[in-house]
């Protein structure tokens, strides 16, 4: 038997369920071992959840429209054409971002100068935009530098790392977050300015947000500063359980339930709902979206994470959709190990089967048409010559293909 099996030894009885107090954090756990073997940790929710940070309050109705972003010109184009692209990806901003700068060298050959509409409309980091201490004074070299040659604009969510305070400079949470994607105004902060580099602030309603964009909807949520689970509660200052994004999402989703305009709908977190590689998936977080989507009458056509550092796709069925559900934690931090996806059920309701994994670095390439939503993973390095799994959508039938 190897090593680090986690099967049991010839002979040997197979417990129901693991003692409680045998691992110190079972997030952390194998699936195999974390499914059948552990009993949940007494205590654990409650203490996760009075470690959560605060959740600023939105800027108006935490709404953008891609207008506001790449200017009305920009968008008009991509209306005649009929679709829209953009990348995305989460998890960069590490040590010298080396990697991350060649990632973003390799999605800046996907513009081209007279392509107009062709190119994508922009990058969504899914987080952990700056990881360690002292965040806000880490930006110029780990954000405006290896992005300095992309030519897009980039929107983003905060990940655990933004919003983590490791220092007394990182005070308030997600302090730097806020000061570089939800400036009061686009302005070329010291970070990029004093590297020579421009690349403005970006001016996002808050930390949570809809981006009302041609063809498609984006709503991205921060999952707070816990390294495991995500939850979209937060704390407010005084101690209180703060239900301000859930409200706003369940508000925002019953609009969308009403308009006759009927576009594709793109949800994402920072922390994944389903993962085995790295860090575990978020059950509650998902049980809450579900109930408000549920409720609401709209699921996503699409859900978009990081925090695992690696690539992964689940197949969910729900809501009468089949739904994929990404990890993209592959924007420069080194990669973890992932599994074989075997098409194989990923959680006890077998209504979610694991379909593709890779360990790589690369990004997320996404077209939006009235009829389909399209992705393609692009590894980073020598195999940018082909996409690794292709997958389509198809937005009348909402099935995969």
């Amino acid at each position: 038997m190897a090593k680090n099996s986690t099967a049991p030894r010839k002979n040997s009885p197979v417990p129901k369920s693991g003692s409680a107090l045998r691992y110190a954090h079972p997030y952390f756990a194998p699936p195999a071992v974390a499914a059948p073997l552990l009993a949940p940790r007494p205590g654990l929710t409650d203490w996760n959840k009075q470690q959560l940070g605060p959740i600023p309050p939105l800027k108006g109705n935490g709404q953008m429209n891609l207008a506001d972003v790449i200017g009305a010109a920009g968008t008009t184009e991509i209306e005649q054409l009929g679709e829209i692209r953009f990348h995305a990806l989460g998890d960069s901003g590490v040590g010298e971002a080396t990697d991350a700068e060649k990632i973003a060298e390799e999605m800046a050959t996907d513009f081209k100068p007279a392509a107009g509409g062709l190119n994508p409309a922009f990058l969504f980091h899914l987080g952990d935009v700056i990881y360690g201490p002292g965040k806000q004074s880490h930006y110029g070299d780990r954000f405006y530098r290896p992005y300095r040659h992309y030519p897009g604009k980039i929107i983003a969510i905060p990940g655990n790392h933004d919003g983590e305070v490791k220092s007394p400079d990182d005070a308030p949470s997600l302090s730097g977050f806020l000061a570089n994607f939800c400036a009061d105004q686009a302005v070329v902060p010291p970070q990029a300015s004093g590297s020579g580099i421009f690349r403005e602030t970006m001016t996002q309603p808050g930390v949570y947000w809809l981006l009302e964009a041609p063809f498609v909807r984006v709503i991205g949520l921060y999952s707070n500063l816990l390294e495991n689970p995500g939850f979209l509660q937060g704390k407010t200052a005084g101690g209180a359980g703060d239900l301000s994004q859930l409200d706003w999402l369940k508000a925002t989703l019953a609009g969308i339930a009403k308009t006759k305009q009927n576009k594709a709908l793109v949800i994402a977190t920072h922390h994944p709902p389903f993962s085995q590689s790295g860090h575990s998936g978020s059950t509650e977080m998902m049980q809450s979206i579900d109930e408000i989507c549920s409720n609401a009458g709209v699921f996503p056509d699409a859900f978009f994470s990081a925090h695992a550092h690696s690539y992964q796709r689940y197949t969910r069925r729900i809501g009468g959709k089949q739904i994929p559900y990404y990890v993209v934690g592959t924007g420069g931090i080194s990669t973890q190990k992932t599994p074989a996806a075997t098409g194989q059920p990923a959680d006890a309701s077998n209504q979610t089967t694991f379909d593709a994994a890779v360990q790589s670095l690369g990004y997320l390439f996404v077209t939006v048409s009235p009829t389909q939503l399209k992705t393609e993973f692009w590894p980073l390095g020598d195999q940018h010559t082909s996409p690794f799994d292709p997958v389509t959508v198809d937005l009348t039938t909402h099935v995969l293909k």
